[in-house]
Order: structure tokens, then C-alpha cells, then sequence
């Protein structure tokens, strides 16, 4: 009778070339230091990245996520969580990773700088600068300029429901939270309560 760890194929790939490849990367995950290497196509991010892409798509579960026992069998378990989350992800965006350091003037000394200057560079994208004006020297304690509603006016006596759509009115158009609006007007009832 022969091992069903060595016999067993998957998607065309031996469970056995698997762990090997998974205790090879143990053993020389902590010597890995520059980012420049570890991205090559031999180097270790991408190979643990690969390894781990070919684990997820063999996971059980719904979400993808990779078994506690999965990672102690292809021995990767001794590599960081954070570690294998960004060889993942490198992999999962290597196009986009490479294009970004090509065209970066800055080299970046691991994967969590690079995933740090793309999330700030795609931040910066979505968030246009121009015309906005600076807030250098600025605290947030000052009042700031709000948009008046746009309802009309009415002569008269205000009445509750008045007074409720202007509150609701002013919330929304302020983004104030209206449970909050709603324990400090409690708050402030308690206190003339209490005073008179």
C-alpha cells in the first residue's frame, strides 16, 4: 500500500511538492530581509504568495480561508499570519505592485511599506487637492461653516414637528448623529430639571 500523501493529486499538483515547498519556505522565512529579493519569481514572497493562492483555491470552506491543520501540514505555520497575509496579497496584485515600484522614485524596504505608499497613492487618487482649501494651522475646536437648510421660513409660532424636521434637516445636512443629538437634548432637559 503507498502513502496517500504522495499519491493524492490535486489540480494537477502533488500534495507532496506542496509541503515541500511549504517546509523549504519555513526554514528560510526569517532570513528574508530585502524586499527586492523576496519578490523575485524564485524569491520568498512571491513563492509563499503562490503557495498559499494554490491553498485557498483547494480550501473547503466558504470563505477561502486556509485550515489551521492545512498550515501546520505544508508546514508554513511557523511564518507570521501578517507575513503570509502580504505574500498573498503581493501576489494577488503583482502586476499593479511591480508597476508601482517601477514607477516609484522611492524603493521600499518590505511589503508592508509598498502596501502603505499604494493604499496612500490610491487615497490621494479618489481625493482631488485642488480647490480645497488648507487647513495648516487649523483646530478642530473652531466652529466651522455649515450649509443653511434650504427650507422656507414660516411666520408664526414653530411648532414640534417644525422643529423636528429642522433638527433632522440640519443632522443630515451637518452628518451629526441624531442618537447623540437626541442624549444631549435628554441631558440638557435633566439639568433645567434639576436646576428649576
Amino acid at each position: 500500500m503507498t502513502n496517500s500523501a504522495t499519491t493524492k493529486t490535486t489540480e494537477g499538483t502533488t500534495i507532496s511538492v506542496l509541503v515541500k515547498e511549504g517546509k523549504a519556505l519555513a526554514s528560510i522565512w526569517k532570513q528574508t530581509n530585502s524586499l527586492k529579493h523576496t519578490i523575485k519569481a524564485s524569491g520568498f514572497d512571491t513563492r509563499l504568495g503562490k503557495l498559499l493562492q494554490e491553498l485557498k483555491a483547494q480550501s473547503t470552506l466558504d470563505s477561502g480561508q486556509i485550515s489551521r491543520q492545512t498550515l501546520t501540514m505544508y508546514g508554513i505555520n511557523v511564518i507570521d499570519r501578517r507575513r503570509r497575509s502580504e505574500a498573498l496579497w503581493f501576489v494577488e496584485n503583482e502586476l499593479e505592485c511591480r508597476d508601482f515600484i517601477a514607477n516609484s522614485k522611492k524603493g521600499f524596504s518590505s511589503l508592508t511599506a509598498l502596501q502603505a505608499a499604494m493604499r496612500k497613492a490610491a487615497k490621494a487618487e479618489d481625493e482631488p487637492t485642488e480647490g480645497k482649501p488648507s487647513n495648516v494651522g487649523q483646530s478642530d475646536d473652531q466652529p466651522k461653516l455649515v450649509e443653511q437648510s434650504k427650507q422656507s421660513m414660516t411666520v408664526g409660532p414653530i411648532t414640534r414637528k417644525v422643529m423636528v424636521n429642522t433638527i433632522l434637516a440640519q443632522a443630515a445636512i451637518n452628518k451629526l448623529d441624531l442618537e447623540e443629538i437626541i442624549e444631549d437634548l435628554i441631558g440638557e432637559l435633566t439639568k433645567r430639571q434639576q436646576q428649576g
